[in-house]
Order: structure tokens, then C-alpha cells, then sequence
């Protein structure tokens, strides 16, 4: 064969060659992980953080937000190389309706992030945009935790926060892995702070870490608790930290409120005044010790009353009026007698009891029940309505996040 017949014999094999590449391209290839049934704990597993976009087909917003995750993940690929750090992922909830059933998805698309195989707490609502996914990404993995350079920095730590403190010899023992990761997932809860060598050798046996927690001086006046399980288990340790960051009465705020309600519960709110500390131990104290039962059936909350000066509006109070106590059931708010009986043993937890029973409805509605209160004339028994809740607006909608032209 002739030199020019090699040439074009050459062409025709890189012509074919193009239009099989053509034709077995498939753009999924880059973008987004596809993950399935099979290959899902395998990747939360073995992943730092894992942001997984569920869409289905069928929904439009679905189809608008794809080419922007897929781009995103392109970018954070670049950015972040290294394996086991993060991945960004995507489920066909109609293909992969297990999944989909596993992580509660019942709309589309929805966005949830999973730290080291642990679901975040709430899904992503901000900006739907390359760049915005990027920067989310960026802020997820920057390390929580704070190093200190001598124990004198301890003792000019803010009060009023949950820390958690780590005495370790240096960042190369397995433990402070382990640390790191906790700290990654509940860093939302608690500050971390750590110190290595000179600055904690005095407060741990050489080779022994130790890790306590500081509790806030708002709500207890309890002293440093210090971890005695295997600081080689993530589990754990994960498991008490999240016990003592994740208190059994929080502090709800306009960033956390939606997270708060998502959980479906109603709130037991403790309005106070921004300075007065002594309430809110007081109500933590009966939480704590009247409560416990409750845990799964009812929030647990404390609120700024200047912040959250609507609400009391509702209940026909104002700041003068705090502190005070209120049931929000989504439905409609309930104010507690008086606020001097709620260190009366079995007060609140009735008040709570009658919630269930549906009294504090029909009070609202009727009027104290005869059998407790004077006989009235009818004149005074009209119906009357109860406040409308005013925390279930700040829900999320039961419709999908959609996209706005500023986002495309």
C-alpha cells in the first residue's frame, strides 16, 4: 500500500474512532455522581461530605437545576481532588424510590448534605448557582475548630456557648481525626477549640488526650464534664458530644426556626428578656427534671422576647410582660397562667397535659370549664379564638424551593 493509502486509511480509523466516542458519550460521565441503590453507603461512607441533589424527571425545576449542580460539582471536583473529601451526588427519586423513602423526599428537587455519613439536620436553601454551591462547599469544609496557644486563651472563652476542648499532644494521633470528624458534623452546636503540645501538656498524660465539655453559664451553672469513652470510635464520640452540644432545651432564633419546625412538634417557649439568665435556668431546671418524658412529644425552647416581639404581640403582651410562657401548636399559641407557678411542681407539665387533652382549646373557645370556675351568664361564655400560631409561618413552604431568574 502506497504512502497516501496508509494516509487515508489512518483518516477513516480516526473517523470511526470519533463516531464511536460520539456515540457512546455519556454526559453524566462528568457532573454530578449518579448514586443508586448500590452504590450509595459506599459513597457516604467513604466521603467526608457527600451533597446529593434528589430531582425527578418529571419536575421542571428539577430540569432547570441539573446543568447548574452538574456544573458546580465540575468545580468542586477541581478545587478539591482529593479522595474521601467530598463528592457531589444526584438520585433519580423515581428510579431509586428506596433512597428517596430512606432520606423522607417528597419533593423536588430537594438538597441535603450528609458529614461523614451523618444527614445534616436541615436541607440547603440558599442560592441555586454555580457560584453559590461553590462557596457552601468551601464554608462546609473549613475546619471547626479553633487552636489555642496557652490555657490563659480558655479562660477568655465566651460563657454563654457550649465548647467542647481538646488537650492533645499533637494533629498526627489517630484521636484527633477522630475529633476533627465530630467536630465537622456538630460544629453547628458547639464551638470546638484545640491545643497541641506546650500549650495543653499540663492538662493530659503524655500520649493520653483528653477531650471536656464546657457547658453555657446562661442555662447551668454545672462544671467542665470530661469524656471517658474510646476516643478511637466516631460513634461514640459522637454520640456524647452531640449529647451535651445538643441540649435538651434550645434557644430558638430566626436562623434556626425553620430546622426547629421541620421536626413537627409543638414548642414550649420560654419568652425572657435578653439579659435575664436566672429564667432560663430556672425553666431548664424544670425541663430537666419534671420533663424528660416529654422530649418526644414537644420542643423545648427559650426565645429573645425583643427579637421576638410578634409572637407576644399575638398573646397580647409585650417586653414589660416577660418573662412569660407559651404553647405554639402550629395551629395556635396558649399562654401559661402565670409565669410564678412555673416552679410549682407538676404546673407546666399539666399545662403541657392539657394541650394533649385539647382543654387549652376548648377554653380558648368556651370559656374555663364549670367545674372549676364560678358559674358565668351566658353573656360572659361567648366563643372566643385563641391566637394564631405565628411560628408556623416561619416553616418552610409545602411547596418546592424554586429557581428565580436572578439564580439561572
Amino acid at each position: 500500500m502506497d504512502f497516501m493509502g496508509i494516509v487515508y486509511n489512518l483518516k477513516l480509523n480516526v473517523l470511526a474512532l470519533i463516531f464511536i466516542a460520539h456515540l457512546f458519550y455519556n454526559p453524566t460521565d462528568s457532573g454530578a455522581v449518579q448514586l443508586t441503590q448500590n452504590n450509595l453507603d459506599m459513597t457516604l461512607a467513604s466521603n467526608e461530605l457527600v451533597f446529593i441533589n434528589f430531582y425527578a424527571d418529571w419536575c421542571r425545576f428539577s430540569n432547570l437545576l441539573m446543568p447548574i449542580f452538574d456544573e458546580a460539582a465540575d468545580k468542586v471536583t477541581q478545587l478539591f481532588p482529593d479522595s474521601g473529601k467530598v463528592v457531589m451526588a444526584k438520585v433519580d427519586c423515581d428510579r431509586e424510590s428506596s433512597v428517596a423513602t430512606r432520606f423522607h423526599i417528597t419533593k423536588y428537587p430537594t438538597l441535603k448534605v450528609i458529614r461523614n455519613g451523618q444527614p445534616a439536620k436541615k436541607e440547603y436553601r440558599g442560592q441555586r448557582s454555580v457560584e453559590a454551591f461553590e462557596t457552601f462547599i468551601k464554608n462546609q469544609l473549613e475546619d471547626p475548630i479553633k487552636e489555642y496557644k496557652g490555657l490563659a486563651e480558655l479562660t477568655t472563652l465566651d460563657t454563654n456557648k457550649r465548647i467542647i476542648i481538646g488537650y492533645f499532644d499533637n494533629k498526627e494521633q489517630p484521636q484527633y481525626n477522630v475529633f476533627r470528624r465530630v467536630a465537622t458534623n456538630l460544629k453547628d452546636d458547639c464551638l470546638f477549640y484545640v491545643g497541641f503540645g506546650d500549650a495543653s501538656k499540663q492538662m493530659h498524660p503524655p500520649g493520653e488526650p483528653i477531650i471536656v465539655f464546657r457547658p453555657d453559664l446562661k442555662r447551668s451553672n454545672d462544671m467542665d464534664e470530661t469524656f471517658e469513652g474510646n476516643m478511637n470510635n466516631f460513634d461514640e464520640l459522637h454520640i456524647w458530644v452531640a449529647e451535651k452540644c445538643v441540649p435538651l432545651v434550645r434557644e430558638i432564633t430566626f436562623e434556626n426556626a425553620e430546622e426547629l419546625t421541620e421536626e413537627g412538634l409543638p414548642f414550649l417557649i420560654l419568652f425572657h428578656h435578653p439579659d435575664d439568665t436566672d429564667s432560663i435556668k430556672k425553666f431548664n431546671n424544670v425541663v430537666v427534671t419534671e420533663l424528660l418524658g416529654e422530649k418526644q412529644n414537644i420542643n423545648f425552647l427559650t426565645a429573645d422576647g425583643r427579637k421576638f416581639a410578634h409572637p407576644l404581640h399575638h398573646l397580647g403582651k409585650s417586653e414589660s410582660d416577660l418573662p412569660l410562657i407559651a404553647i405554639d401548636s402550629f395551629r395556635h399559641m396558649y399562654l401559661f397562667p402565670d409565669i410564678k407557678n412555673m416552679e410549682v411542681p407538676g404546673k407546666v407539665k399539666q399545662f403541657i397535659q392539657d394541650l394533649y387533652s385539647g382543654k387549652l382549646h376548648r377554653e380558648f373557645h368556651y370559656g374555663p370549664d364549670e367545674s372549676e370556675q364560678p358559674k358565668s351568664t351566658e353573656a360572659e361564655k361567648k366563643p372566643t379564638n385563641p391566637p394564631e400560631s405565628t411560628f408556623k409561618k416561619l416553616a418552610p413552604s409545602k411547596n418546592r424551593y424554586t429557581l428565580i431568574k436572578e439564580e439561572l
